[in-house]
């Protein structure tokens, strides 16, 4: 299966890139298969699978490449998601998820994505982005409260990006997203998804964790293009935020229709 559009203005260079990189993700297929069956009976991706797709340079697909990374288009991103899935479901989720969440971040002020990859570029970030949590406004920042499910990819994260209502009440607040060290949350184990389980997509809870304000993105800024990003030529990062956050779900989906499809190809009766 090929996706046939590609983005305007794509060159040469970019589509080496991108066969390189399902290059890539088609040579760990016979490794992450062998691993699926574990990475679902585990409710964990093994650690093998992430440290392989992040050598292979899959889990810097949507990190700038100020940072080291390699800074896609989209179409590269749902091309990796949909290789790797024709493997293994959860991996393929995973990456996929990891992946959003550094494209995430790349909407950030600078200081924020600072934070999160001057001192280490390979850092992994993880998210839940529906606003089930509360930032009361103090000094410098804000204090979060909440919880957060499901978390695909936090076993793997050094970082989380997280929904909160911002204000008072319902009636005078705002949707945003703040970013927080793995370490000042906890993590509840409450997913237990049949066929998915290796996403270890559980619970995040935060009490009372102070969060920067320059760790804040407004959510309504955010849907109608307003980024706080301050690197206005890096065209990735001004993407629309809804179709992104919908479309690169796509990439493992297509990934597993083509494995069950190769599947029946497989079994089905070959002559009379």
């Amino acid at each position: 299966m090929t996706i046939v559009l590609d983005r305007p203005g794509a060159t040469a260079a970019d589509r080496e890139l991108r066969a390189d990189l399902v290059g890539r993700a088609a040579k760990l297929l016979p490794q992450l298969t062998d691993r699926a069956e574990h990475s679902d009976r585990e409710r964990m991706v093994p650690a093998e699978n992430i440290k392989a797709l992040a050598e292979a340079g899959l889990l810097s697909i949507s990190r700038p490449a100020r940072y080291g990374g390699l800074q896609t288009d989209m179409r590269t991103f749902l091309e990796v998601s949909r290789e790797v899935a024709r493997a293994c479901g959860s991996t393929a989720w995973t990456t996929t998820l990891l992946n959003v969440c550094s494209w995430y971040v790349g909407l950030y002020p600078g200081q924020a994505q600072d934070d999160i990859w001057a001192d280490d570029p390979t850092a992994r970030v993880a998210g839940v982005l529906a606003p089930t949590g509360t930032a009361r406004e103090v000094d410098g920042g804000f204090v979060v409260t909440g919880r957060w499910s499901p978390a695909s990819g936090q076993a793997h994260a050094q970082w989380a990006i997280v929904g909160v209502l911002r204000g008072t009440d319902d009636a005078h607040s705002e949707r945003g997203m703040v970013l927080v060290p793995m370490s000042e949350l906890t993590v509840e184990d409450t997913w237990f998804v049949t066929g998915m389980r290796g996403t270890a997509s559980n619970t995040l809870v935060a009490d009372e964790v102070f969060v920067p304000g320059h760790r804040y993105l407004s959510s309504p800024d955010a849907v109608e293009g307003r980024y706080a990003t301050p690197y206005a030529e890096e065209a990735i990062y001004r993407s629309a935020f809804v179709p992104v956050s919908a479309l690169v779900l796509a990439g493992p989906q297509l990934g597993l229709a083509q494995a069950a499809l190769d599947l029946v190809v497989q079994k089905a009766p070959t002559g009379p």
